[in-house]
C-alpha cells in the first residue's frame, strides 16, 4: 500500500514503473499491474502534495 511509504519512496517507485513500463519489454500483464500500482502511486503523491500546500498556506506571513 502506498500510506506505508513516504513521499519519496513513492516518488522514487514510481519513477522505477515508469522507465519498465518505457522500456515495453515487459509482459502485457505484468505492465497492467504496474501501471495500476503507479496510477496508485501518483494519487498517493498528489495527496501529499496538497497536503504540504495546505500547510504552507497556513503559515502566518512575516509581518503579520
Amino acid at each position: 500500500m502506498a500510506e506505508d511509504l513516504t513521499f519519496e519512496q513513492a516518488i522514487g517507485e514510481l519513477e522505477e514503473i515508469i522507465r519498465a513500463l518505457e522500456g515495453g519489454k515487459m509482459p502485457l500483464a505484468e505492465a497492467v499491474k504496474a501501471f495500476e500500482r503507479g496510477t496508485e502511486l501518483k494519487k498517493f503523491c498528489e495527496q501529499k502534495l496538497k497536503e504540504a500546500q495546505l500547510k504552507i498556506e497556513m503559515l502566518p506571513e512575516k509581518g503579520e
